[in-house]
């Protein structure tokens, strides 16, 4: 027969292990999140127009000793595209551009965060005017203390996602550079 004093024992121990797995799943699943500051960049540029897009939102979990836990889901407001010139603005808020009444967000969730050798890789879905693709956004994260800088880059065709043109009587190019300089705090 077994004593009391031993079932006890064998309890605490079991109880102890299992507290001590969960607490080390826990630790090992932990990753930083990160709130994007105001003085965020998301600027676009190609053959015939540049400007820029604000109203950046979402969720950055990033740990650079914990990619497989890491994760972009981010969006911008496509009604706030700035050129420069205000007739372009609102040319491209319409029907044959990004056609904002009916698609108000350009919108990027990771699947997949990679070392490389420059930096990391986001390879997700971009969702713009309504056409879902996926992408690789190379991009580099510099951090001080609780504060770091994401910049990144990708080139999006704008054919890919149904945007035909023209661009306000403009010849536009099919490509566009977008680049990124987002400044977050934890």
């Amino acid at each position: 027969m077994v004593s009391a004093a031993i079932l006890r024992t064998t309890k605490i121990t079991c109880c102890g292990v299992l507290l001590l797995g969960t607490l080390t799943s826990w630790l090992a699943n932990t990753v930083t999140r990160w709130t994007i500051t105001e003085d965020y960049t998301v600027a676009f540029s190609g053959s015939g127009a540049e400007g820029t897009f604000r109203g950046l939102t979402g969720t950055i979990v990033f740990d650079s000793t914990n990619l497989g836990q890491s994760v972009f889901d981010v969006a911008v407001d496509a009604r706030t595209i700035a050129t420069g010139n205000d007739t372009k603005d609102r040319h491209a808020r319409g029907d044959s551009w990004f056609d904002v009444e009916r698609y108000q967000e350009i919108h990027f969730t990771s699947s997949r965060i990679t070392r490389t050798a420059t930096g990391y890789q986001a390879t997700g879905t971009l969702r713009l005017h309504g056409v879902e693709r996926e992408i690789e956004l190379p991009f580099t994260f510099a951090q001080q203390g609780d504060t770091g800088t994401f910049k990144g880059s990708f080139t999006v065709n704008r054919q890919d996602y149904g945007i035909e043109g023209p661009f306000f009587g403009f010849v536009v190019g099919d490509d566009f550079d977008v680049t990124l300089t987002v400044p977050v705090r934890q």
